[in-house]
């Protein structure tokens, strides 16, 4: 069993990519989806590798009681830490007025207060809510995105209702998920105002449908064209999504771990020295600026 559990937050500052393979839907590079409900996610696997090759700066046999040894010695030992699949929190959607909105719902909010209290985070002091009807929002209290007693989000209209609870969650998530640093004031500042809860059925089509489809090509050196069968579209979630994913930590798996690294607390410490504050470039196209996400980690 894991002792320790800690929060990773992960906040999109551009495109991300984190790709399923090919598809024989009209996109020919999907993101990673949930089976069930086909919200994005980041598969745990991908997201625990980036975390290993940050922290590799660090001393070796750390990283190896923690992440595990590499696999031709899997064998020796287990590491200590556990990833989970990084889920979505906070969804940009264009706006008729205020450019934008960070959609979410309350299965989303459920999920993830279940998921902070299974990571030990005793301060989640709100509650989740939601709309009772499909063609409505709820807001804030003076919300930035409201016309005419309207939400507009892409085509589609929703009557607002305003709530004081969202105000709550969207000073919570900006106090204690959204990055730290001067370059983030604005940001945190905006969100509460910026903040709208869905219907679930229209939550969900926001997340399969809104995403950022990019087309690729492979120009032809001499001829300046396309190049046959070099025209592919990719999908990425767009900048400004914000995803969370689960950490937990048991003690060192080995026999005289170091003296700074003899339980499941500083387990969770070495990794938010590591990664706590930076920015990582997490999926595919890497070369081309896609990927780069701001990371803070919350629990520990």
């Amino acid at each position: 069993m894991f002792d320790k559990g800690a929060l990773l937050y992960l906040y999109a500052e551009t495109p991300v990519h984190a790709g399923s393979g090919t598809s024989l839907g009209i996109v020919d590079l999907p993101i990673q989806r949930e089976r069930t409900t086909g919200y994005p996610i980041m598969q745990a696997s991908g997201l625990k590798g980036c975390l290993r090759d940050v922290a590799q700066g660090q001393d070796a046999q750390k990283v190896k009681i923690v992440f595990g040894p590499e696999t031709n010695a899997a064998h020796e030992h287990a590491g200590a830490l556990s990833v989970g699949d990084a889920r979505i929190l906070l969804f940009p959607v264009r706006s008729l007025v205020g450019v934008f909105a960070w959609v979410t719902s309350k299965d989303v909010l459920a999920r993830f207060k279940r998921d902070a209290m299974l990571a030990g985070l005793q301060n989640v002091n709100w509650t989740e809510t939601g709309p009772t009807q499909d063609n409505t929002a709820l807001v804030a209290p003076g919300s930035a995105v409201v016309a005419n007693n309207r939400v507009v989000l892409e085509e589609f209209a929703f009557t607002v209702q305003e709530d004081p609870g969202v105000l709550a969650i969207g000073n919570w998530f900006s106090c204690n998920v959204f990055p730290e640093g001067d370059e983030y004031k604005y940001w945190k500042e905006a969100l509460p105002l910026r903040l709208v809860i869905l219907p679930e059925t229209a939550f969900r089509d926001f997340v399969q449908f809104s995403t950022e489809v990019i087309s690729r090509i492979r120009l032809d050196d001499e001829k300046k064209t396309v190049a046959p069968g070099a025209l592919w579209s990719e999908e990425h979630l767009p900048s400004d999504t914000l995803l969370y994913a689960t950490l937990f930590a048991s003690k060192p798996r080995v026999d005289n771990p170091p003296s700074d690294l003899q339980d499941a607390q500083a387990v969770l410490r070495f990794v938010k020295n590591c990664v706590d504050g930076k920015r990582l470039q997490l999926g595919g196209d890497a070369t081309v600026g896609r990927g780069v996400v701001k990371v803070r980690m919350g629990g520990v």
